[in-house]
């Protein structure tokens, strides 16, 4: 890959642009009410990470419960927000070492590490919601996880991605900055 085009001039904003891409994600799922939905009637059933909501039919009012009461719902919200702070800390520390013109690549090996303990924090929270909400709440009909619980999975394996990258990038330093003399694959007669 360095090889063959990954220009460091033009290329250097991907990986802290992945990781604002990967933060906006985060805010979503944070923010989102689609974490668990039920539209089985006679009632309907819709959660986030911070409260479950049940009405009695289509046109009732939502009877909103916190999830915070529940110890296993301060776990995952906790889990889930330490991960997304930490991944907020990563994409400030990438924007910093991406800016400066020496790049220390040792610097942005530490990201790489910072991003596995983030991805493991949000795969704690992301487990322990589902486990925890499908036996401590009662809930009628067929029921899925939606669109916000998908957007905290997908902050979870950019994280992963993203730490892979960041730890293997300073392996092709001299690549990258064009202190390593071409080869070539043909000579001339």
């Amino acid at each position: 890959m360095v090889k063959y085009g990954l220009d460091y001039t033009r290329c250097r904003w991907i990986l802290p642009l992945l990781l604002g891409i990967g933060v906006i994600f985060g805010i979503i799922a944070l923010a989102g009410r689609g974490w668990l939905e039920s539209q089985t009637l006679p009632y309907v059933h819709q959660a986030s990470l911070w409260e479950s909501c049940t009405r009695p039919s289509q046109g009732g009012e939502w009877n909103c419960e916190s999830l915070m009461g529940y110890a296993w719902g301060r776990a995952a919200a906790a889990t889930y927000l330490v991960g997304f702070i930490l991944l907020v800390i990563c994409f400030a520390l990438a924007i910093i070492a991406f800016a400066i013109d020496t790049l220390r690549f040792n610097f942005i090996r530490g990201i790489g590490g910072l991003l596995f303990v983030a991805a493991v924090f949000s795969v704690m929270g992301l487990v322990i919601y589902p486990v925890k909400f499908s036996s401590e709440i009662e809930m009628t009909g067929i029921n899925m996880f939606s669109w916000a619980y998908g957007f905290g999975w997908t902050t979870a394996i950019m994280e992963i991605c993203l730490g892979f990258f960041f730890c293997c990038l300073p392996n092709y330093e001299d690549q990258i900055l064009g202190n390593v003399k071409p080869t070539y694959f043909y000579s001339s007669p």
